[in-house]
């Protein structure tokens, strides 16, 4: 039997993170204002930021505000203190480099190496890990052009963040908005404490994450326990990793990260639709929801009220499908890789073991991640896990940050992907 212990040393708290350097370009959209917030966050949790925007985006925030708030010079030019060789000096040096916003035009530069500005520069002399978030109108973000440019950029490892979809400009709406300052914070994080990020590069992962829940009448429902957040964290980490994600979200207690490809569902049905239609253009299917296992039979028309029932209320209840045994059922061969996960109630970690190599014989899938529910996970940002897989693998997990739990969830994934690729 093969068994790795994984521990908490490698993961940083997200509010402290000294010593790393870091670079933010802000190119010229009318986001760029949302980047000044984004820089603050960045300060306080310790980084040192040197800031560089375009033109255009001077346009917009002026220079001594980007001064002010990194406490630095603000470079802008590439021929200003030509002595120091900027614009080669900032990409060797930095940690990471974030744009924020990324627009179009700067996308399509930097995906054809055009280094007419100091930012571009940079771009191309960067060794570190890049992160983009971009922000521009959705027949812009949807154009193929766009597409492109952005598929290019990912080839290459670059971290590209899906747009929000929401209010832009005027009075139009839909994906292109810039992701909330904090989010793309905590994706800088997930960056840094995962350097170097690139074993997930250009595959495509579908992740359920949250409870769903099974109306019975207008106002009520059947559910379950479940915050979300492991699934919100798997997602996370998966972007830092170099993955494409998509998101199929039942109920969530805590926000989406960004990046990702949020598709929101309510019921197990909903989410059997999701998942099923997401899966096929999958390399990797992690089922992290917490899918209720029965539903009312029927759904009332109108609220159900104490007063007018003659007697205590009997709900009949029918299964939900199994999603999981459908993903397996239904793929095509090896591909996707399916993650499978089961919330259980033990005595021992011994039995927990047993259950989770019995599930995953029952259902077929390549991995399944079991947890022990009796010590208090749902809501708790910190649990202990088993990852069991064929050929008698074991990753046994001890309690420690949901973050630090889907790290080792990917890194178990990832040695399943290279095994398959050598195959």
């Amino acid at each position: 039997m093969a068994s790795v212990v994984s521990n908490n040393s490698k993961v940083s708290e997200v509010s402290n993170m000294p010593g790393h350097s870091v670079v933010l370009g802000v190119a010229g959209g009318v986001a760029a204002y949302k980047a000044v917030e984004l820089l603050r966050l960045l300060r306080e949790s310790g980084l040192d930021v040197d800031v560089v925007p375009t033109k255009s985006a001077l346009r917009f925030v002026g220079e001594p505000t980007w001064a002010s708030l990194s406490g630095k010079p603000v470079a802008t030019e590439v021929w200003v203190d030509t002595h120091e060789v900027r614009h080669v000096r900032l990409g060797q040096h930095a940690d990471v480099v974030i744009v924020a916003p990324a627009t179009a035009d700067l996308i399509a530069r930097a995906a054809h190496g055009i280094a007419d500005d100091l930012l571009a520069n940079i771009l191309l002399t960067a060794r570190c890990p890049v992160l983009m978030a971009p922000a521009m109108h959705t027949e812009m973000w949807e154009h193929p052009a766009t597409q492109h440019n952005v598929a290019l950029l990912r080839s290459r490892g670059v971290v590209v963040l899906e747009p929000d979809s929401g209010r832009l400009t005027g009075a139009d709406s839909g994906p292109g908005r810039l992701p909330d300052p904090h989010r793309i914070a905590e994706a800088v994080h997930d960056v840094l404490r995962r350097q170097p990020a690139a074993d997930l590069l250009g595959y495509k992962v579908v992740i359920s994450a949250g409870g769903t829940r099974e109306d019975w009448d207008p106002v009520r429902f059947l559910g379950n326990a479940s915050s979300g957040r492991q699934g919100v964290e798997l997602a996370r980490t998966a972007i830092a990793r170099g993955a494409v994600v998509t998101l199929v979200a039942a109920s969530l207690e805590v926000d989406p990260p960004a990046g990702a490809n949020l598709v929101r569902v309510r019921s197990a049905l909903d989410l059997r639709s999701a998942m099923l239609e997401a899966a096929v253009n999958a390399d990797v299917v992690v089922m992290a929801a917490a899918v209720a296992d029965f539903r009312p039979a029927s759904k009332a028309s109108s609220k159900v009220k104490k007063q007018d029932a003659v007697s205590d209320l009997t709900l009949e209840l029918i299964k939900n499908p199994d999603i999981l045994a459908e993903l397996v059922e239904l793929r095509a061969g090896a591909s996707p890789l399916i993650v499978g996960f089961a919330a259980e109630t033990t005595n021992s970690a011994a039995e927990l073991l047993a259950m989770a190599r019995a599930k995953l014989t029952r259902k077929g899938c390549d991995l399944l991640v079991a947890n022990d529910v009796t010590v208090g996970v749902f809501g708790s940002p910190d649990n202990a896990v088993t990852i069991v897989g064929v050929e008698d693998f074991v990753v046994e997990v001890p309690r420690a940050s949901k973050a630090v739990i889907a790290d080792a969830v990917w890194d178990a994934v990832s040695v399943r992907l290279a095994s398959q690729t050598s195959a």
